[in-house]
């Protein structure tokens, strides 16, 4: 009766955005991420496995990405996955899932650009909100009695 269509990815910007206005006057920023899976074999050897994904961005989330972003950089990407099909000069099918973001959580430590949340994809393209997560020392710990659940 009722669907999911959720991603959520954090890793590391694989390259620069590329950042494009399409005829329409919308802007579009694509940006790869790669991300890692660490794990034990049977063995106890440590294994590792690198996912690569690509995101695209639409209106301002756009262009606060290809103002902000750089490859390199630890982002969290939220959206949704979609795959678009189409034909190569030789007429063989193509397609590409991509996740559409919605919000974007740049993770960079300091010294880069850090804690910078902002959304607002396809549904809200003219506005964003910093939802900056309130930084914590190193020197202040968190104990279990903190937590509000």
């Amino acid at each position: 009766m009722y669907s999911l269509n959720k991603a959520q990815v954090i890793g590391n910007l694989t390259r620069d955005p590329e950042v494009r206005q399409i005829p329409s006057g919308q802007m579009v920023c694509t940006v790869g991420v790669a991300t890692n899976r660490v794990w034990n074999n049977p063995q106890g050897e440590k294994q590792e496995q690198t996912e690569f994904h690509n995101i695209v961005c639409w209106g301002r989330l756009a262009e606060i990405a290809g103002q902000y972003l750089k490859k390199g950089t630890k982002v969290y990407f939220e959206g949704r996955l979609q795959t678009r099909s189409w034909d190569d000069e030789s007429g063989k099918k193509n397609y590409r899932t991509e996740i559409v973001a919605e919000n974007m959580i740049i993770l960079s430590p300091k010294g880069e650009v850090s804690g910078q949340s902002f959304g607002g994809g396809i549904s809200d393209q003219n506005n964003y909100q910093d939802n900056s997560p309130t930084p914590v020392q190193d020197d202040e710990k968190i104990s279990v009695e903190d937590l509000p659940f």
